[in-house]
């Protein structure tokens, strides 16, 4: 399970066996969440939510939107098989 970016704390994983649409899990120590890329530059969206506050998800999504391109790439790289 590869960790491709870290954001306060969280680490941001892309699953090598995963499915599309491309999407990262963040984890956190009280949570994890899972977000849609819309790559290559769309906006990242909240999928799923499990245990991190209106706040963290906030702070979450602005990184993410920040590394979006970079975050495409390393999907594309890990499945590039499929």
């Amino acid at each position: 399970m590869p960790t491709v970016l870290r954001i306060n704390g969280f680490r941001v994983v892309i699953y090598p066996n995963d499915h599309r649409p491309a999407h990262v899990h963040v984890l956190g120590s009280d949570g994890e969440a899972i977000f849609k890329l819309h790559c290559p530059k769309g906006a990242v969206e909240l999928r799923e939510n499990f245990g991190l506050s209106r706040q963290e998800v906030d702070v979450v999504i602005k990184a993410l939107q920040a590394e979006v391109v970079y975050l495409c790439g390393a999907w594309r790289r890990i499945h590039e098989t499929e």
